[in-house]
């Protein structure tokens, strides 16, 4: 359960950085509050899944998820550049995540 509940948290993460975009600078009232209302849901599946998960382990997967996430939305939603260089990073930061999830012990 712990590994879903860092899923969510990290899925959540995506949607914040995006509200968080949308808020331009925390200026308007309706995404700056859907931002911390998200933020607040995704901390407290990040916590839950520590009841089980290392802290490293838990941490590291949460940011590489809402990282890439939040690149992919960046790219497909904003029309942000895509980039070799960018791909290779968010590349990298896969690899990353998927060498952390085989390496847990929980």
């Amino acid at each position: 359960m712990a590994w879903m509940y860092v899923l969510a948290a990290g899925l959540l993460e995506i949607v914040w950085a995006y509200t968080m975009k949308l808020s331009e600078g925390s200026s308007r009232p309706l995404p700056t509050a859907l931002t911390i209302v998200v933020m607040l849901a995704s901390f407290a599946l990040l916590s839950l899944s520590m009841k089980t998960l290392p802290l490293g382990t838990a941490y590291t997967v949460w940011t590489g998820i809402g990282a890439v996430g939040a690149f992919v939305v960046g790219v497909v939603v904003l029309g942000e550049p895509l980039t070799m260089g960018r791909l290779l990073a968010a590349a990298l930061i896969v690899s990353g995540l998927s060498v952390m999830k085989l390496s847990a012990a929980a």
